[in-house]
């Protein structure tokens, strides 16, 4: 009788999964409605619904610092019908908080969206233009240099601890509550420096507003050629991406992830999608489900060693 019943159940499961999708699916944003992370979902959102033929519907699910909608997601069934559009805050507050789930076991990584740059500006008065220069400067005054931040525990926080250990120099947190504030205080010259999202600060470059010192990541942003990368001068192990990568919960059947990832890989491959991400300052990243859970993991393991070096702590409310 048990074998009778484990063959349906199994039967079961395979139709299913043949004849997915055939309902809407939900896809969790842990940001309110208006931001980049929000505008990326409904971009990703409206091409694998046209891709997929079934809606594929934006939740927005913000607050707790990202918490509250990851959670939602390893409550959701396993069926491919509720995933998360989530950003490298995935592989970091969990570091840094107590959070209901574990980021790489109640999650199965389907597949890598897209990644950003950081770049660090400074105000244009600033003593150092490159990135020798500010580390012959911070050596010189230990403690007096300060990197504004769009708040405390964030990716920018992180990388400009990690500047600091890799270059062995100690430099000032300051932060901010948002990147709106904290980069119109560099342009006035109340803070020095500012690790940036590229869109944000590229206007300000290129009409002299800020000064760039260095990007982040291997290559070079096309839209400042002239920028190096700090693996160019001389910092190799500041390769920090903003990313943003797409989940189902753990346990999702395996054809479910495939075939999402497959979906997702072949939309970003399109001219139209690549385009839509460079309005948002974005680069393509595709990876199939093995090499974003690899990706993942190593994520987790680079901040966690970052934030345990630099013993970082956020403040929590209760």
């Amino acid at each position: 009788m048990a074998f009778y019943l484990i063959a349906a159940f199994g039967a079961t499961a395979t139709a299913q999964t043949a004849s997915y999708p055939n309902k809407p699916i939900k896809l969790i944003v842990a940001f309110a409605p208006g931001g980049s992370t929000d505008g990326l979902a409904r971009i990703v959102a409206q091409k694998l619904s046209e891709s997929l033929g079934q809606q594929v519907v934006v939740d927005n699910k913000p607050g707790g610092n990202t918490i509250i909608g990851s959670e939602a997601l390893t409550k959701a069934p396993r069926d491919g019908y509720t995933l998360l559009l989530a950003t490298v805050d995935h592989s970091v507050v969990p570091q840094l908080q107590a959070t209901p789930y574990d980021p790489i076991k109640d999650f199965a990584a389907i597949g890598g969206v897209s990644y950003t740059q950081l770049l660090l500006v400074a105000n244009p008065a600033f003593a150092a233009n490159n990135v020798q220069e500010l580390v012959a400067l911070a050596k010189s005054k230990p403690g007096q240099l300060n990197v504004a931040t769009a708040g405390s525990g964030g990716v920018q926080h992180l990388t400009g601890e990690m500047l600091a250990t890799l270059t062995d120099t100690k430099l000032v947190h300051i932060p901010y509550r948002g990147g709106g504030p904290a980069i119109l205080d560099v342009m006035g010259g109340q803070v020095q420096l500012y690790f940036a999202i590229p869109i944000s600060a590229i206007a300000h470059v290129n009409s002299g507003r800020l000064k760039a010192i260095a990007i982040t990541g291997t290559v070079r942003n096309e839209a400042l050629p002239a920028v190096p990368t700090f693996a160019e001068a001389g910092v190799p192990g500041l390769d920090v991406k903003t990313w943003y990568g797409l989940f189902a919960p753990a346990g999702t059947p395996r054809p479910i992830q495939d075939k999402l990832s497959a979906e997702l890989a072949k939309l970003l491959a399109t001219a139209d999608i690549k385009d839509k991400l460079r309005t948002l300052g974005m680069e393509a990243m595709p990876m199939g489900p093995d090499e974003f859970g690899s990706f993942v993991k190593n994520e987790v393991a680079k901040w966690s060693q970052v934030i345990k070096a630099a013993n970082v702590k956020i403040e929590t409310k209760p």
